[in-house]
């Protein structure tokens, strides 16, 4: 059977693939199409560790069975169509500049007493190095799903009237805005709360990366941690690791 697989981040920089089509038996798992790369793809296998995957746009585990036809997405920790926009019923993936005015002013309504504004902001250094730009990138149809139900949790959770999410995605430069969180409610603390519950979980769980553009080169940004309910690659059935990754660690001792 057929697998579409989509890598991502620097995972497309290790395996020279963005889109690639994985033949496997039927009832092959998770488990067996990283075995299928292990093998393929050695260098991948020293970033099994921290990558997540995703069946269908839905996180999954690596004893998940596939079936003919899943799309399935290898996915870096992240940082993290022809519109110029994707949309939800509260979030946004743009490629123009973010107009923070506009988004809160269209979320106002007269009853309520507060709106918090978070901007993601690109500055001109990381860790003592100069920043010339940044260039972002999803696997923007699942980013988009996450980040609704982030919105719509963020709703049920705390006592905010309205929220809206907006991320832009292409090259970044100094000083631009590359994602916007807006919280509107009757009482400020409820809004602080639910906007920094907010970037906080979508810079963990949403699969959006970052490149950083230095005068001598440039690197993919570290990601935090996914979640540890967010099995890793490297959590396969019964505890063991994919089986080329194994042996190149025994190798290496």
């Amino acid at each position: 059977m057929q697998i579409r697989v989509l890598f991502f981040g620097i995972l497309k920089d290790v395996t020279g693939l963005a889109v690639d089509t994985a033949n496997l038996p039927e009832q092959s798992t998770l488990a067996d199409l990283l075995n299928h790369y292990a093998a393929s793809k050695p260098r991948l296998c020293a970033h099994f560790d921290g990558i997540a995957m995703s069946i269908n746009q839905e996180f999954a585990r690596p004893s998940d069975i596939l079936r003919a036809g899943d799309e399935v997405a290898l996915l870096p920790p992240v940082s993290g169509g022809s519109d110029a926009s994707t949309r939800s019923a509260h979030c946004a993936i743009v490629r123009d500049p973010i107009d923070t005015a506009a988004v809160a002013n269209v979320l106002k309504r007269p009853e309520d007493g507060a709106t918090a504004i978070f901007e993601g902001i690109v500055r001109n250094n990381t860790r003592g190095r100069e920043t010339l730009y940044l260039e972002y990138e999803s696997y923007e149809a699942m980013a988009l799903k996450k980040m609704e139900e982030l919105a719509t949790q963020a709703l049920a959770d705390f006592k905010i009237r309205d929220v809206a999410l907006v991320h832009r995605l292409g090259r970044l430069e100094i000083g631009e805005t590359s994602v916007l969180i807006v919280v509107a409610s009757a009482h400020r603390g409820p809004a602080f709360d639910a906007c920094r519950w907010l970037i906080d979980n979508l810079k963990r769980t949403v699969p959006i990366w970052k490149k950083e553009y230095f005068i001598d080169g440039a690197v993919w940004a570290d990601g935090e941690p996914f979640p540890s309910e967010i099995a890793s690659a490297q959590a396969a059935p019964g505890g063991s690791k994919p089986q080329a990754a194994e042996s190149q660690d025994k190798a290496s001792h």
